[in-house]
């Protein structure tokens, strides 16, 4: 059973903007390191951003810097990720994830070299919601 739960997803024209959520237990948010990934269709997973919850700082994949942003809301425990000037590049199921090992020094670091396929998403992040589709419309 997914302990985090995403919401938020739809089906937008290009250039439009969505809002995604994932609602975490107090267990998890409370470790401070969590992210972003996504897959589309026939494609390999992707991480998008990757967020250190009690620093308030984030780290995102170039193909999405300047468009996407992350924000927290810590009395809900939940994470945020506005999307901006959406793309058809950006269709894909969107997941939440949640490293429970990592330190705030290498919450950052650990994301980047998942992205740079150093390293297995699947290892890493040990909790993972159950995604929630966005689908981007030329």
């Amino acid at each position: 059973q997914a302990q985090l739960v995403e919401s938020g997803g739809d089906s937008v024209q290009a250039g439009g903007s969505l809002r995604l959520s994932c609602v975490a237990p107090e267990y998890i948010y409370s470790r401070s390191c969590m992210a972003w990934f996504r897959q589309a269709p026939g494609k390999e997973r992707e991480g998008v951003a990757s967020v250190n919850i009690r620093a308030g700082t984030s780290t995102f994949d170039f193909s999405v810097n300047g468009r996407f942003t992350v924000s927290q809301d810590n009395a809900k425990n939940t994470l945020y990720l506005q999307m901006n000037n959406l793309k058809p590049d950006d269709t894909a199921m969107y997941y939440c994830a949640a490293d429970l090992d990592a330190t705030p020094f290498t919450c950052g670091l650990r994301f980047r070299e998942v992205v740079a396929g150093d390293r297995d998403a699947a290892k890493i992040y040990s909790s993972w919601g159950q995604g929630t589709q966005v689908t981007v419309s030329s």
